[in-house]
């Protein structure tokens, strides 16, 4: 797949040629200097943020002309992310690389074009993943084919993909280093596509095929390596272990089991099965994590998520602060039933500013919204509307998690009555102390300010037993 960059990009690329030629000579062994920058056409925001390893290195500014430019004086070869929130993508750095990159945020991964010295294999990671996410539209019947025909349709995709990386391979002649991750893009997904089609086929068709599977079918499983440091934060690695986790976790004789508990039981197993097949500290503590993010974002059992953080904390060695699911975890021990609910700090439309604490006088619910999920924050509001006529006596509040003060034009646009309106002031704070992880979220509280209920939905059809 060739893409074609923007005009505007092939003139500042145009302009940086001199700086890029000089970039090709040589350097000392001691001399790690790397450059980073492009140009991002209708950006969000006014910077871009380069990570490794979803931590922050830098925070680069864009220019009037939405160009950016950064001079590393000593940058580690490794993967790395550049953002411009809410996308991201992966670069990857060789030693002295100099790479620009042109994005366009409308359409953010289809436009990425690297440029300068280390461009190559950047582009094939780009192309490559490109490829892996059209197979998936053009695979969308096929987990509906029987295991013979589902395997020539894969198996052909596979070896094409595998062609078109040993041809790139022989053209840019990249490091072995680099190697790991270029193999990884492409194998994992396959890999990925086996272990989710039992499950589908099961879900779709309703036929069971795990009894018909021959043996040798998980046979490539033998040769991964699941203590891979250098995957670990690699997508197409971590996505293939979340779905063999998923295969391998599955309880299958769940008659007797509530749809809660078998969440429960399965996640569990996850951690188990992770426990004995990753015996690397970092990367079983990342794939934990992973595991425990996602059931948390699920299940808002208040006893489910105390049990499973149980298991979690007995497997995991991670004690940062920066640990997301520790933040939850904690927090989660706040919103017990009976405790008084941690006050955050909310805004209205007008700028100001409230105390939550002062705003509970009377029973009163709490719901979240996002612009980013449009339908969920009509539909929401439309719920409240119904419930305020049948539940007079509550006071219904609605809460808007954008980190802007767009929130407003859809307040107008709408025109919601009766609810008051207010936005988070700070989301990270209000994520601490209310475990949002996200806004299918609710939380019924007293009249005095103590928990009812933290971990509700509107759109349950017991709902209603929280206000009686």
């Amino acid at each position: 797949m060739k893409r074609v960059p923007h005009i505007s990009t092939l003139l500042f690329l145009g302009l940086l040629l001199p700086f890029l030629s000089s970039c090709k000579k040589e350097f000392q062994n001691d001399n790690f200097v790397a450059y980073f920058g492009g140009e991002v056409t209708n950006p969000n925001n006014r910077y871009v943020l380069f990570c490794k390893n979803n931590e922050v290195i830098d925070t680069i500014a864009l220019n009037k002309d939405n160009t950016f430019f950064k001079k590393f004086d000593s940058l580690a070869p490794g993967l790395y992310t550049f953002k411009h929130e809410p996308e991201y993508q992966y670069v990857y750095f060789d030693k002295n690389d100099s790479i620009m990159v042109h994005v366009n945020s409308k359409d953010f991964d289809e436009s990425v074009v690297f440029c300068g010295r280390g461009d190559e294999k950047n582009n094939f990671l780009m192309e490559m993943f490109l490829k892996n996410e059209k197979d998936k539209d053009f695979l969308f019947e096929a987990f509906d084919y029987d295991l013979d025909r589902f395997n020539k349709v894969i198996d052909s995709l596979h070896k094409k993909n595998e062609q078109f990386y040993t041809k790139k391979k022989e053209s840019a002649k990249w490091s072995d280093e680099f190697d790991t991750f270029a193999k990884a893009s492409y194998l994992y997904p396959h890999y990925t596509k086996k272990e989710i089609y039992p499950m589908i086929h099961n879900m779709r068709t309703g036929k069971d095929v795990y009894e018909k599977l021959p043996k040798s079918y998980y046979s490539y499983r033998e040769s991964i390596d699941f203590n891979n440091v250098a995957l670990a934060d690699y997508s197409p690695f971590v996505m293939y272990l979340n779905h063999m986790l998923n295969n391998v976790s599955t309880i299958k004789y769940h008659n007797h089991f509530s749809e809660v508990d078998l969440a429960l039981k399965t996640n569990i197993n996850k951690l188990n099965i992770a426990d004995t097949l990753i015996k690397n500290s970092e990367v079983k503590n990342k794939i934990l994590n992973n595991i425990a993010f996602q059931y948390l974002l699920e299940d808002q059992n208040v006893v489910n998520n105390q049990e499973f953080l149980k298991i979690y904390h007995k497997y995991s060695t991670d004690r940062s602060q920066k640990n997301e699911i520790n933040k939850i975890g904690d927090a989660i021990q706040l919103l017990i039933k009976g405790k008084k609910l941690p006050s955050v700090e909310l805004v209205d439309a007008n700028g100001k500013k409230h105390n939550s604490d002062d705003l509970i006088t009377k029973n009163t619910v709490i719901f979240f919204w996002s612009e980013n999920a449009n339908s969920h924050m009509v539909l929401a509001h439309k719920k409240i509307a119904e419930f305020k006529k049948k539940f007079p006596n509550y006071h219904f509040i609605a809460v808007n998690l954008d980190k802007d003060e767009d929130w407003k034009k859809s307040l107008t646009k709408y025109n919601f009555k009766d609810i008051t309106e207010l936005r988070c002031a700070d989301f990270e704070d209000i994520k601490a102390k209310w475990a949002i992880t996200k806004i299918h979220r609710t939380i019924v509280t007293n009249n005095n300010g103590t928990i009812k209920n933290a971990f509700t939905n509107i759109m349950d059809v017991k709902f209603e037993e929280n206000l009686r």
